[in-house]
């Protein structure tokens, strides 16, 4: 069995915790009937043994497959890690759904993506990175009673993302915080009005109206400060031609959406003044967690 599940970029600017999309770069495992336990590891993480010893996908496997199963067996299971670590591009979604799917496909039980979706709640409270790892495409998310309250929407293909992650991470526990005790309301309303107008852009594909529309108050400049060459990360991707360039998650990786026929320009711009991060382009992803038997 083969479980694959995508990156994902959250907030896209003013969408703080509850606007994310989905990336076509991927983390798949493959699950293997074995005689005995074992764990094999590639790609993003594979020089960390710890990850091995403490896998997170194991616990939360097990957490679901010993309250399933009727006749517990011994696995083999491979991760081939695409999705780089604390870059802020929905690693630990990644695991979380992943892990959850797998339980569920491997004793032949059908879960739904709306309910797997409620069920990765519990491991991650934020659904603007789980969401888009379940479903793919755009979402806007938020929680309702313990409950994920959504709407979806495919991206065409006329659009790509440029990824630029820097060489070191951003501290997701100390980036949230740096953020303010106490907003203004008129940074809230800020906030508010864009959240709003970007997800109407998304929804009405107005793409010309992103760069007005994924401006943020609330996140961004506090979180950049850690790391303030992403400030000219992100002014070069708009110049060279981006729609919209914002902070993944927490960072430290800087988002851009662009048309498909100025990713290359763009790429080339960041790559030159930028050589010691990674740059690269990348479609969207419009299907979200996909297991194959």
């Amino acid at each position: 069995m083969k479980i694959s599940v995508p990156a994902t970029s959250a907030n896209l600017g003013p969408g703080f915790d509850s606007l994310g999309l989905a990336i076509a770069m991927k983390n798949q495992v493959i699950i293997r009937p074995s005689k005995f336990h074992s764990v094999s590891l590639k790609g993003e993480g594979a020089n960390n043994p710890a990850l091995k010893d403490n896998n997170m996908f194991i616990s939360i496997f097990n957490d679901f497959y010993h309250n399933l199963a009727v006749k517990k067996r011994h696995y083999r299971f491979e991760f081939y890690n695409e999705i780089p670590l604390s870059r802020g591009l929905g690693s630990s979604s990644a695991v979380i759904v992943s892990a959850i799917a797998s339980a569920y496909a491997i004793e032949g039980i059908k879960l739904e993506k709306s309910k797997l979706l409620n069920l990765a709640l519990a491991y991650e409270n934020h659904p603007d990175n789980i969401t888009p790892a379940v479903m793919g495409g755009f979402n806007v998310a938020t929680v309702q009673e313990n409950e994920v309250k959504f709407i979806n929407k495919s991206i065409p293909n006329i659009l790509r993302a440029v990824v630029v992650i820097p060489n070191r991470p951003i501290s997701t526990q100390l980036s949230r915080k740096s953020l303010p005790f106490k907003y203004s309301k008129e940074d809230a309303v800020f906030n508010i009005s864009h959240s709003s107008l970007l997800t109407a852009a998304f929804m009405s594909e107005d793409w010309r109206m992103l760069r007005t529309a994924s401006l943020d108050k609330v996140h961004q400049k506090y979180r950049m400060k850690q790391m303030p060459e992403l400030f000219d990360v992100q002014k070069t991707s708009l110049r060279s031609g981006s729609l919209m360039s914002t902070l993944s998650g927490s960072g430290s990786t800087l988002f851009s959406i662009c048309f498909s026929e100025d990713a290359k320009k763009i790429e080339k711009a960041l790559k030159t003044k930028f050589p010691h991060f990674k740059v690269f382009t990348c479609d969207f992803d419009n299907s979200g967690v996909r297991i194959e038997i």
